[in-house]
């Protein structure tokens, strides 16, 4: 796979201003309210700051990481906003062995859970580590933020972006990076000089600026180049017979998978259909 980034400039982006977020975790609760996620148990993380939940999960799709450093002697706090960042070319659609990912015209990278087959070839191919599986279910999926796509494509933003009163802009990524690039010149004592996202894995739908070098804030050093093309090259030195039996295999999950959905969608539906005759003891 094979795109310069001009043709994603169309494609919607998040503009994500370290410098203006207040912590203030409206985006976490939005993206909960929005997705019917549920709530979790949690506990600060030792070692990893002040954030909560520790890390993203089935339930968290997004979250607010703080990071503590030193300015001027002072010890001060930064946050940014942690979430899916929908690559241009998704290293995640590109491994799926049955297209349960796919990029969109609009730019959410979307997952249709009907195809999935629980492989988990998406969680290994992610450099950012963003898809999270339902280990708490007997038959899980992969679960992460889908850009709220079903606002997105009747013309809404996401609902984290709307949720946010500092922080979040959102628009053609090509106007997020016209408004990056103007900030960075415009305030350059402000700004640590680096659109993040610009290009790390041949650009994301997720920009990111802050004050702090990028090391310091915890974001992960990623290739420039198109992650897919990394994927290709790593098949073809996978011997044939693997891939062959791993395909014979994932299309027999996928069966099997799909059998136990309907049956218990079906169950489902006859429980809720079912009048009530319910006998009192005495």
């Amino acid at each position: 796979m094979s795109s310069s980034t001009a043709n994603f400039d169309k494609t919607k982006a998040f503009l994500i201003d370290t410098t203006k977020c207040t912590g203030c975790r409206g985006c976490q609760v939005a993206c909960k309210q929005w997705n019917q996620l549920k709530a979790e148990d949690t506990k600060f993380f030792s070692g990893e700051g002040y954030q909560n939940p520790p890390l993203m999960s089935e339930y968290t799709f997004t979250r607010v990481k703080f990071k503590d450093y030193q300015k001027n002697g002072q010890n001060e706090f930064a946050f940014y906003k942690e979430m899916c960042m929908h690559c241009n070319e998704p290293a995640c659609a590109s491994v799926c062995p049955v297209g349960a990912f796919k990029k969109t015209a609009e730019g959410p990278v979307i997952y249709d859970a009907k195809r999935c087959i629980g492989c988990r070839f998406c969680m290994i191919a992610c450099p950012f580590g963003v898809p999270k599986y339902e280990w708490s279910k007997a038959f899980p999926l992969v679960r992460k933020c889908t850009g709220c796509y079903s606002r997105v494509k009747e013309g809404l933003q996401p609902a984290c972006a709307t949720a946010c009163p500092t922080a979040i802009s959102y628009g053609s990524r090509a106007e997020m990076l016209k408004e990056a690039g103007k900030r960075l010149k415009n305030r350059p004592e402000r700004y640590y000089n680096a659109i993040y996202g610009k290009d790390e894995a041949g650009g994301t739908s997720i920009l990111y600026l802050t004050q702090q070098p990028l090391d310091e804030l915890g974001f992960k050093p990623v290739t420039k180049r198109s992650l897919p093309s990394y994927t290709w090259q790593a098949l073809r030195l996978v011997p044939g017979i693997f891939l062959t039996v791993g395909g014979g295999l994932s299309l027999v999950s996928w069966f099997n998978h799909r059998k136990e959905r309907i049956k218990r969608e079906q169950d489902q539906l006859n429980g809720a259909a079912a009048p009530e005759n319910k006998e009192v003891d005495r």
